[in-house]
């Protein structure tokens, strides 16, 4: 939700480098994130996502 940088991202989910990449960018081109200064950021689009997901439990 703050932003955090390619390499905190992965480690954090714990998912290939390769991989992490890929949803990173299906995740910037479905508007949900965006890049700015080497830091990932959640779009407001992205935290409306990330709270249905929540309520969905998915």
């Amino acid at each position: 939700m703050n932003g955090a940088k390619k390499t905190h991202i992965v480690y954090e989910v714990n998912l290939n480098f390769n991989i992490a990449q890929k949803y990173l960018e299906m995740l910037k081109e479905k508007e949900l994130i965006r890049h700015e200064n080497g830091i990932f950021i959640t779009t407001d689009k992205g935290k409306v996502f990330q709270e249905m997901a929540k309520e969905l439990k998915l």
